[in-house]
Formats: structure tokens, C-alpha cells, sequence
């Protein structure tokens, strides 16, 4: 990888922490938006994951400093979570703690098993689909997203191999298979965005209960969800690791066809043509992050690097850039983008090219700086 430009990505880590803390982390563009005060939430998270993997590789003690005083801010010394509220039943509140493991095996304080512990409670109660699978949130009831995925599951998987001697394991597997039988099409093997069991919602097909598009930063999710939940799979359990390593080799194989020759793919994958459809940042680094872990951990095979690889350079020739002050920006990420709700999302293309595209936020910052710590370990 060229040096100037891991000079340049480093410079921009220490931009983001310079202006950021966990009362006002600057990368979180939907909190500076709304000029409310912070929360526990996945945005933050993953932000925290893409630090915590930095110091991993680069041994630079402010990565790991900066990382534990932002969730120390939110997680209190009886294991209590400062602004989570369990009974909101948002799977996407379960991904933050995924980082607890981390700073629990790191120090040993028993703070962070405790707040482990209270978040894995979330998943006891959590509302389910009459086929066991997560509601993705108490608002959206029978309702499955890909994103929840991988807020829960690598969480969950963990959580059972490392505290719960396996005993749940079958219920995330399970959970994974009701995926690939109700949102994976046929034809393309491409994954659908939601699914309703109750085909009572706008978006819903009234057969099918799928929403209509394949959204990117969903099947980026749903792709890192399977390489994470898979290495949190204890090599017991032989023919569970393997099915989830199979899902995700005939998802890339699916997604192959629809990666555009600069490396990235789509906001709308297989909707290439569609005016105003543009290559987007986050889903494109979630693949690529998600293919090159896969690659090191001997998931899949080597000869698809080169895809990873792709997507990874793709972004940064397009997307990171300088600002006239000499400051970075790295551009091209859908800000959000959901099913239903008041705005009422109903998973058309023209939904998807309709929500703000913006820069430095951590929905596509996290998943590129973790792609970066791939790179570097290549």
C-alpha cells in the first residue's frame, strides 16, 4: 500500500479523534444533525471497532485511551449503560457492546462483563417472528432487516462460546437460515433489505412479505455479519462455521457480478443505470473489510483478495480527499436509510438515491478504517 497515502489516512484518524469525544463525536452526522446530546448507539460503536482494531495493529496507546473513555463515559461501574434502555428492543443497540469484550479481556474490569451481561438480557425478551428470528426493533414489529444481523448476532454468538458454554448457538444459526430462505432471491442470490412476516407494511410484497431493492450498506452488514459470527463460532461446532462460511462465498459469488470497474458498487447494487444511482462508500468498505478478514482468518479462499483489494482502493481514489484547509474528508456515504417509519420508506430505488449523501461519517468512515487495518496486515 502506498505510503503517502497510509500517512494520509493516519492524519485523518487524528483529525477525527482531535475534534471528536463522546459527548460530540464529529463523525456521528445524524447527532451533529439533530443537535441532540449523545447516546449509546451502533454509530459510535463501530467507530470504537475501527479504533480498537487500529491499536491493534499500530500499538498507539491514544487509540486505545481514546476508545475506552468514550464507552467509559456511557458504562458505569455496576455494568449499567448510561442512556440504554433494553426495553426499546433495538437490535441496534446490541452491536456497541461487542466492543466490551475487547476492553473486558484487555484490563479485567468486571464492569464491562456486568454491562455484557445486562445487554445480553435484551436478547431473552427480545420480540421474535413466529420463525425466530429478532424483531430488528420493538417500532418495526415482525419485522427482519439485514442490519440486524450483524447488530446482534456477533454479539450473541460471542457471548454464548465465551460465558454460555454454546447452549444457544442452534437459535443464531437458525436465525441465519430463516434469512437465506426469506430474503435471498433466487434468481440473482442477492439479499433483499427487510422482510415482514405480517405483509402488512407498504414495502412489503403481499406474497413474499421481501421489500422491493437491494440496498448496499445491508448486504455489507449481512456480509460482515457472517465473517464475524463465524469466527465467534467455536471450531466445535464444525458444520455451523462451514454453513455460515458457505453463505457468505455464494453471497460474494453474487455480488461479483455487480462491482463496478472502479472497484465500488452501487447504492441500488444491481440498479447500475438508474439516474442519480452512485457508487457508495460504506456498503463498498463493509464488502471489502468483510472479504479480506474472511481471506486472513482462512474463511475463504485467496482468490478473493483481489475484489476486496479493489473496493478498498476504489474508495480511496474516489471518495478520500482534502479539503481546502489541507484537512480530510472521506465522501460518498448514504447518511441512513430504513423501511417505513414517519417518512414513509418504502424501499424503492428512488427511496435509496433520495436519502443525504455526506462526508466523514461513521457509517462509512469505521468500515473503511477497518478495511485500512486489513490492508496494512496483507
Amino acid at each position: 500500500m502506498d505510503q503517502n497515502k497510509m500517512r494520509e489516512i493516519q492524519d485523518y484518524v487524528e483529525y477525527l479523534l482531535d475534534n471528536s469525544s463522546a459527548e460530540k463525536p464529529m463523525w456521528n452526522k445524524e447527532l451533529v444533525l439533530e443537535n441532540k446530546p449523545n447516546k449509546w448507539n451502533y454509530i459510535d460503536g463501530c467507530m470504537i471497532t475501527a479504533l480498537l482494531a487500529l491499536y491493534e495493529i499500530k500499538g498507539d496507546e491514544r487509540y486505545f485511551n481514546f476508545a475506552k473513555a468514550f464507552v467509559d463515559y456511557f458504562v458505569q461501574e455496576d455494568g449499567s449503560i448510561k442512556t440504554y434502555d433494553i426495553k426499546e428492543y433495538n437490535l441496534d443497540n446490541i452491536n456497541t457492546a461487542s466492543n466490551l469484550f475487547y476492553l473486558y479481556d484487555k484490563t479485567g474490569e468486571e464492569k464491562y462483563k456486568k454491562a455484557i451481561e445486562h445487554v445480553r438480557q435484551q436478547l431473552e425478551s427480545m420480540p421474535r417472528t413466529k420463525e425466530g428470528s429478532f424483531w430488528h426493533k420493538n417500532i418495526y414489529p415482525n419485522q427482519v432487516w439485514l442490519d440486524g444481523l450483524y447488530m446482534a448476532q456477533p454479539f450473541y454468538m460471542r457471548y454464548e462460546t465465551v460465558f454460555n458454554r454454546m447452549e444457544n448457538c442452534q437459535d443464531i444459526i437458525k436465525q441465519f437460515k430463516n434469512v437465506e430462505r426469506l430474503m435471498r432471491d433466487e434468481k440473482t442470490g442477492l439479499y433483499y433489505h427487510g422482510y415482514d412476516e405480517s405483509r402488512e407494511m407498504y414495502w412489503s410484497d403481499p406474497v413474499t412479505g421481501r421489500s422491493p431493492n437491494f440496498w448496499l450498506r445491508s448486504m455489507g452488514w449481512f456480509t460482515l455479519a457472517l465473517v464475524e459470527t463465524a469466527q465467534a463460532t467455536d471450531e466445535t461446532l464444525y458444520y455451523e462455521k462451514r454453513y455460515l462460511i458457505s453463505l457468505l462465498e455464494g453471497l460474494l459469488d453474487s455480488l461479483a457480478p455487480y462491482q463496478d470497474e472502479s472497484g465500488m458498487f452501487y447504492q441500488v447494487v444491481d440498479k447500475k443505470d438508474f439516474p442519480g444511482n452512485y457508487l457508495e462508500t460504506s456498503g463498498t468498505a463493509l464488502i471489502s473489510y468483510a472479504i479480506l478478514k474472511a481471506v486472513r482468518l482462512g474463511f475463504i479462499s485467496p482468490k478473493y483478495a483481489s475484489m476486496g483489494e479493489k473496493a478498498f482502493t476504489g474508495i480511496m481514489d474516489r471518495y478520500l480527499s482534502k479539503n481546502e484547509d489541507g484537512t480530510l474528508k472521506l465522501g460518498g456515504i448514504c447518511l441512513v436509510a430504513g423501511l417505513g417509519g414517519k417518512n414513509r420508506r418504502d424501499g424503492s430505488v428512488e427511496y435509496y438515491l433520495s436519502e443525504p449523501v455526506v462526508e466523514n461519517e461513521a457509517k462509512g468512515v469505521a468500515p473503511f478504517l477497518l478495511a485500512y487495518t486489513e490492508m496494512i496486515r496483507r
